[in-house]
């Protein structure tokens, strides 16, 4: 069975609607599939009604970025009703704050001699989200097409440590989002630990409250390594470990409900949320 539990649409900055995103899962044969757009729950209800006639289970889900030890950590949560009015109050709250923070980017760009307005942003906001570096490097991605092309690789690092972009968004700590999604029934797992740039950090963050870890991840230099290394951290350290594509659109490497998730970390999620 197909499944994948880190899926994008333009609730965030995704770049497919809910429908093409549950129309690309019912066509690559996904099975079990959560949305976790960044701070937005706003998706889920259109995909639920969406999937059901067409046999997907959806998992509510969301992405939050949250800060530890002054890094930025990526959480993912899994809910079985997101409709929580704490909950609510503070994804807007945080969507407006990295709204804010990605205009400064901008501005960084702009003075680092980039040509890029926050029109050109906009342009690429499918909906009341949050807007993010997501956005931006898609904008400069299009605004630059047609000449002096820029690869994905060489606009990641404009918001990468040492980048001219890179703001780090540390006002929601870790702790505070782990204690969030567990008040409102949710279960939280660590995202691409494979991506922090302090490997050794995923011991404290899964040593504060017992968690899930998220294992099976495409956008890994050397994916196969890391994937056997975390998954030996989430049998020793975690509750269970997820998976998936991180998918933001057709134009990005990893596809959706292309990484294969053991089905027994799913079971156990889906058992949490039920119970």
């Amino acid at each position: 069975m197909k499944v994948d539990l880190h899926v994008h649409t333009q609730e965030s900055d995704g770049s497919l609607s809910v429908e093409e995103v549950i129309n690309l899962a019912h066509a690559s044969k996904v099975r079990i599939l959560a949305i976790t757009d960044h701070e937005s729950t706003q998706g889920i209800a259109e995909a639920e009604n969406l999937a059901k006639p067409l046999n997907i289970k959806i998992i509510p889900g969301v992405e939050l970025l949250t800060s530890f030890k002054g890094q930025e950590v990526h959480l993912l949560g899994y809910f079985n009703d997101v409709n929580k009015p704490v909950l609510q109050k503070r994804l807007k709250e945080i969507r407006d704050q990295r709204t804010a923070l990605a205009y400064e980017m901008v501005d960084c760009l702009k003075n680092s001699g980039l040509s890029l307005d926050w029109r050109d942003v906009m342009r690429e906001v499918g909906a009341q989200g949050a807007v993010s570096k997501g956005h931006i490097m898609r904008a400069i991605y299009h605004r630059n097409s047609d000449y002096n092309q820029k690869s994905w690789q060489e606009i990641a690092t404009y918001f990468r440590p040492g980048g001219v972009a890179y703001l780090p968004y540390l006002k929601h700590s870790f702790e505070d989002a782990v204690d969030l999604i567990f008040s409102c029934g949710g279960l939280p797992v660590v995202a691409h630990p494979g991506l922090q740039c302090d490997p050794q950090m995923i011991f404290e963050l899964l040593a504060y409250r017992p968690i899930g870890l998220e294992v099976y991840y495409g956008y890994w230099e050397r994916q196969s390594a890391l994937i056997s290394y975390y998954s030996g951290i989430a049998d020793k350290f975690a509750i269970l470990a997820t998976g998936g594509s991180d998918f933001h659109g057709p134009f990005g490497p990893i596809k959706l409900g292309q990484m294969d998730i053991p089905l027994e970390g799913v079971d156990k999620l889906q058992k949490y949320l039920n119970k």
